[in-house]
């Protein structure tokens, strides 16, 4: 519950199913991963995307990981993706070897510039990886075609947007992977974990032995087989069916966290606008052609000092707001990697005055 005195960024989302889910699954002996809860969590995300197949996993990096792998990508390929993000985005790229192609964003949905993405490709370019943020979709129509006119993959960052739609189509799944997250600052929540969204049917079987160590466990498990044996290059990316206890009881009372979610998140908009054109602050700005989930709440303010000012104003009444990502291209690693010196001004001038408003399920 929220201190009268202090109003954090953030508190976890909560139900009271997941404390007897958990239970449940404790005392059943079945703890580990691909248990009886998390067949159903991941029955739920499928409904939820439209029948994708979902894989729950320990994170949405990890997720990305499977998807990197799921690819090949290698060394020498470029990955396209938007500096405004989380590391969590781009490590599962480089780890394998690739270079990173930063993208500049739109100042009005603070998502990836469609419109440069020509000019970012070049014959190396193997994936093009959108990040919906804060659950507002990108400009999907126009990033679809140009992938499939360079015969590029799409994977979606989706950490964001879990309950999204662009156009009706849920976002995660329009792109041929998507990656979700269910850390402890996402609406669904059971501490860390993630899933990844498998829309391409030929890919199932070979994410399934990737996320079991390299092994067709999962095969076994379900009695395809006699015994198991490594067949790939994988890793352990199950998450614990404790865990997917404790999101499934979340997941079943979707409709009613989305709701909650989205009241907040129209109360800040309809009490904030005229004090905003006052001061000359941007709201969110939400396209036609989208649904968001109400997963944060930023505003624009016109030049560094007046978003500190209000900042500190927030925090003398207990309030507490926060910026957000420092731009990867700027960042020390970032600066490290092959074309990490490269100008995105809109990045650059968003990540200096973007505040982002405490918002979380239980907030009054």
């Amino acid at each position: 519950m929220v201190n009268a005195a202090r109003v954090p960024f953030n508190c976890p989302t909560s139900v009271p199913r997941s404390l007897e889910y958990v239970a449940d699954c404790a005392a059943g002996g079945r703890i580990a991963g691909d248990g009886h809860y998390t067949v159903r969590s991941q029955s739920v995300l499928s409904e939820m995307l439209g029948g994708a197949t979902v894989l729950l996993t320990t994170a949405g990096t990890h997720a990305l990981e499977m998807a990197a792998l799921l690819l090949g990508i290698s060394p020498g390929d470029e990955v396209i993706v938007p500096s405004y993000t989380h590391p969590s985005t781009v490590n599962p790229f480089v780890l394998r070897g690739a270079t990173p192609v930063w993208a500049d964003i739109r100042e009005d949905t603070f998502n990836l510039n469609e419109g440069l993405l020509e000019s970012l490709i070049t014959a190396r370019t193997r994936a093009i990886v959108p990040v919906h943020y804060g659950g507002v979709g990108c400009a999907m129509d126009v990033v679809d075609q140009i992938a499939r006119t360079h015969d590029i993959v799409i994977v979606e960052d989706n950490a964001h947007g879990l309950g999204g739609t662009f156009r009706g189509s849920p976002l995660g799944t329009i792109g041929r992977l998507g990656a979700l997250s269910f850390h402890v600052t996402k609406s669904y929540t059971c501490g860390e974990g993630g899933a990844l969204v498998i829309n391409d049917p030929t890919l199932v079987a070979a994410a399934e032995v990737i996320r079991e160590k390299g092994t067709n466990r999962t095969r076994y498990e379900r009695g395809e087989v006699d015994k198991y044996t490594w067949r790939e290059m994988g890793s352990s990316y199950l998450l614990s069916d404790l865990l997917a206890a404790y999101l499934l009881a979340q997941l079943e009372e979707r409709h009613a966290i989305q709701s909650k979610r989205m009241v907040i998140w129209q109360a800040y908009l309809d009490r904030l606008v005229d004090w905003a054109g006052r001061e000359g602050v941007a709201l969110p700005q939400i396209p036609a052609d989208v649904e968001h989930p109400a997963h944060l709440f930023a505003l624009l303010f016109p030049t560094p000092s007046s978003r500190l000012q209000t900042m500190e104003r927030l925090r003398s009444c207990g309030i507490e707001a926060r910026t957000h990502y420092v731009p990867l291209h700027s960042s020390p690693f970032g600066r490290s990697l092959p074309g990490g010196a490269v100008s995105l001004p809109v990045t650059d001038s968003v990540a200096d005055r973007m505040l982002r408003l405490p918002l979380f399920t239980e907030m009054s």
